[in-house]
């Protein structure tokens, strides 16, 4: 088992499966479509969002002020190692898999497993948070677009918003709930709250996935060009109403809070470029991949810095460091709609209610790729075995995997309906950077492991300095990371690990080559169950605490959250012990039998 685990998937063997007809997806993108798709990924809820808290900081960590406009240039370096290793991987390797399939050639298939799993962080999960954000936009347009007509209509409360955060605010606030969910329904005493809009636009998107490759990048074309005329929208309002001499003096100080504020700032914008990646599941539908891809990453990347960069600039340059303190108090949640709100005359709300309607595009247009994405990582590791053959269905008329986009956009609506955004963030943001971090590395590892093979693209200034500077700095990002973020991380890998070892060991196309058994051994069932265990242990210890704090809990009958901590530390015992003794009796029955089937290779 040790050493199947880490076998590595020939890129020959690799390309030669995706070439199959049962698996052919179809070919209809080019560089500009590719490009589009990028910024459609990456101009989203963090330039929209983002920029407020990163400019202004909170509580817990100081703002960038003017200097967020560095900030951007800064986290913009970090992803453009980032981007020049998938853009090599791209034009090597152009599958669908992404990350996944990069890994899978360099690291072993244990690794490709665990980043597999990884991206349904960055791609699902992310876009619960996503839709779950979109539905609150929405609200709140059709809200504006009401009250500018003269309407008293609305969208009630309990169709956008989710259960938790409900029953939250009647704990805390009982007059504010009833005032909020008091005509809510009711079924056996207890209130209907669910996000009925975040379900319905994960529904909508899904549609468009399964009905075409093509159709969804025009989809996605028309989406860019109407959030891109918005973005530039708000900068001509902005210099309609504030001049640039005036602009200049509000950017001093230039780093209120020194270059601590700068790079939190930068850590924090790091969140609006997330998407990039995602271009590279498309590969196997781009006319021409090789060129496409490197093309699409590249160029989209730079595009949206330049514009996040202006952006940066002219919120900064409208509303002086100290007066934007003290309004993001209470409107934190759109910080471009309140930028103009400041500068415009009163009752003059129309350029606002554009921006927020470029607010609700850009959102839609994120949910499409990340929708597009994630289901062809399903595909891939499906193809290799990893994961049921029927997630690798190709449907007969629209060439589409409509079998993983539907399940993706059933799971992502389902969860969005009902989930919290801040519950869904965290996991976003680590699970990005892990992936980032691997493929540099891979880039590495196979610039050493197969050096003569045809690379139409090439990371630039050897195969050490600029992907090493993309994993340390990645790494970096992590570990400021809070310890929430690790535990929940953490927690999703080792329950990876026990689908991997229940079903995927087994059923790899790799290892079916290598001699393993079709069927889940005892001891791998045993290691699946501790993997299991400790899992459910992860999610069940309180996630703010570290490890020292958490054992004092744990030990500490008087401890606030004792009782979560006790059960969660017994969980994770009893799973790391039954996940060590199936380890250990799978990998000595693995050898064995690798050893026989190496026997009998030979005597034959």
């Amino acid at each position: 088992m040790l050493r199947g685990i880490f076998r590595t998937k020939n890129l020959d063997d690799i390309l030669a499966t995706a070439g199959g007809p049962q698996f052919a997806l179809k070919r209809t993108l080019g560089a500009f479509n590719v490009t589009l798709l990028g910024i459609g990924a990456i101009i989203g809820a963090g330039i929209f969002a983002t920029v407020g808290t990163a400019a202004a900081g909170d509580a817990h960590r100081p703002g960038a002020g003017a200097s967020l406009m560095l900030s951007f240039v800064i986290t913009a370096v970090v992803c453009g190692f980032t981007a020049l290793c998938y853009a090599e991987f791209a034009s090597m390797v152009p599958i669908s898999g992404s990350a996944y399939t990069y890994s899978y050639s360099t690291l072993g298939e244990l690794v490709a497993w665990i980043i597999g799993w990884d991206l349904i962080i960055e791609y699902a999960v992310g876009n619960v948070a996503v839709a779950i954000s979109w539905a609150n936009y929405f609200r709140t347009l059709l809200d504006n677009i009401f009250h500018s007509l003269g309407s008293t209509a609305h969208v009630p409360l309990w169709l956008a918003t989710d259960y938790r955060t409900a029953r939250l605010l009647a704990q805390n606030n009982p007059a504010q709930y009833a005032q909020d969910f008091g005509g809510a329904p009711h079924i056996f005493g207890h209130a209907i709250v669910f996000n009925l809009l975040a379900f319905l636009i994960v529904a909508v998107i899904t549609v468009v996935l399964v009905w075409g490759i093509k159709e969804s990048a025009e989809f996605n074309a028309v989406m860019v060009m109407i959030k891109i005329l918005v973005l530039l929208f708000f900068i001509g309002m902005a210099l309609y109403y504030v001049s640039p001499a005036k602009m200049t003096a509000n950017w001093h100080p230039f780093q209120p809070n020194g270059w601590h504020g700068t790079f939190t700032g930068a850590a924090l914008v790091f969140f609006a470029y997330i998407g990039f990646d995602a271009v590279s599941t498309v590969a196997e539908e781009c006319k021409n991949p090789a060129r496409d891809l490197p093309i699409g990453i590249i160029a989209s990347l730079i595009i949206c810095t330049v514009l996040y960069v202006i952006v940066g600039a002219v919120f900064t340059g409208i509303i002086p460091y100290n007066e934007l303190v003290q309004k993001l108090t209470n409107e934190q949640a759109e910080p471009l709609t309140m930028a103009l709100n400041h500068v415009a005359p009163p009752n003059v709300t129309w350029p606002s209610t554009i921006v927020a309607f470029g607010s609700v595009i850009a959102h839609t247009a994120v949910l499409l790729v990340f929708q597009l994405g994630q289901p062809r990582i399903f595909f891939s590791m499906a193809r290799d075995g990893l994961l049921p053959s029927t997630f690798a269905s190709v449907h007969p008329r629209f060439k589409t995997p409509h079998v993983t986009t539907i399940l993706t956009g059933v799971l992502v609506g389902g969860f969005a309906a009902v989930m919290s955004i801040d519950e869904m963030v965290d996991l976003t943001n680590i699970g990005t950077l892990f992936a980032f971090v691997l493929v540099c590395i891979g880039i590495i590892v196979l610039r050493y492991k197969d050096p003569t093979r045809t690379r139409p693209f090439r990371v630039p200034l050897g195969p050490w300095l600029l992907p090493s500077l993309g994993a340390l700095s990645c790494v970096f990002l992590m570990y400021y990371l809070p310890p929430a973020s690790w535990w929940r991380f953490v927690g999703w890998l080792v329950l990876g690990l026990s689908i991997y070892t229940a079903y995927g060991y087994t059923r790899s196309a790799v290892g079916q080559k290598i001699g393993r058994p079709y069927r889940t051994p005892f001891p791998l069932k045993l290691a699946s169950l501790g993997f299991l265990l400790t899992a459910i242990g992860l999610f069940t210890i309180p996630h703010d605490a570290g490890p020292l704090q958490l054992w004092r809990e744990a030990v500490n009958a008087a401890a606030e959250d004792h009782k979560r901590a006790l059960v969660g530390l017994i969980l994770i015992g009893l799973g790391i012990i039954s996940g060590i003794l199936g380890s250990y009796a799978g990998a000595s029955a693995g050898a064995n039998g690798e050893n026989r089937n190496d026997e009998n290779h030979a005597a034959r």
